[in-house]
């Protein structure tokens, strides 16, 4: 038995809209950054502000959700970087949280807008960039475009260090039977992102786990229940995950009104990391 070490803790903007409250809303027809929207209000911090911030919490782990970007300038990569470097926080995963690469029309122009997307993963030095693998029902056919369009990213992206993952998210992928065949069609070439909080029902736990064993990374969404953490859900996700013989590190996501943002990213990693597994 050995406790999660705190360095495979990691926070992604999605946990912060609170306090960012800014967002640049996606438009799939350009690559251009929507008009800022005060989605979650005036907020408090920058994202270019956020790697400081998230160091003197403790973290050293980022994931950046696409639209939390207010620019693709080439300058504001450049600065955004540098200032995860000084402050010494790893860009874990570019999360490119649009698009649907199995959609029978619009497919094509969504893997363009995508692969566009890949190439800041790469500018910013991500480690990952994360990819929607597709909206779809989860027909033969659907799952076979998407199959298509993944070789096709990853042949785009071919020689650069960032590994590209998918996740167990949306129509097509929300059973594990469809992520194992897509998994094995793509041999390797594109890799797993599992989350907790996307799948549910009365074979949550079992389903999970079928697909652990692949995750390279993990978005450990946990509940909250008038502000006290669900500790027999999300015991029972880390404990399947780490069964399952997943060695990735847990992007923490929180969610929820109470208690307050950076008080509940505390309370999860103070729970995954104090469990013995």
């Amino acid at each position: 038995m050995a406790s999660i070490s705190p360095d495979r803790i990691a926070v992604s903007t999605w946990s912060l809209h609170r306090l960012l409250g800014a967002t640049y809303p996606h438009d799939l027809t350009t690559t251009e950054i929507g008009p800022e929207q005060q989605t979650y209000g005036e907020g408090e911090e920058s994202l270019l502000g956020l790697p400081s911030v998230l160091a003197n919490h403790g973290y050293h782990r980022l994931e950046i959700v696409s639209f939390h970007l207010r620019s693709r300038d080439k300058v504001y990569l450049g600065e955004l970087r540098d200032q995860l470097k000084r402050a010494n926080v790893r860009l874990q995963t570019l999360l490119i949280d649009a698009g649907d690469i199995s959609h029978p029309e619009h497919g094509a122009r969504d893997q363009k807008w995508i692969a566009g997307w890949i190439e800041i993963a790469n500018e910013l030095g991500a480690e990952h960039a994360r990819i929607i693998a597709g909206k779809q029902k989860p027909t033969r056919d659907a799952l076979d475009r998407s199959v298509k369009a993944l070789n096709s990213l990853a042949d785009g992206n071919a020689g650069s260090p960032v590994r590209l993952v998918t996740e167990n998210w949306f129509d097509l992928l929300a059973e594990p039977a469809h992520v194992h065949y897509l998994l094995d069609k793509l041999d390797g070439r594109i890799g797993l992102l599992g989350d907790f909080g996307n799948w549910g029902g009365a074979n949550k736990y079992a389903d999970l786990k079928s697909i652990f064993g692949r995750a390279e990374l993990c978005h450990a969404k946990a509940s909250f229940i008038d502000g006290d953490l669900d500790e027999a859900d999300y015991g029972a996700c880390v404990t399947l995950a780490e069964e399952a013989g997943y060695k990735g590190p847990y992007t923490l996501i929180f969610d929820s009104e109470i208690p307050g943002e950076w008080h509940g990213l505390a309370t999860e990693r103070d729970f995954i990391t104090s469990r013995d597994v």
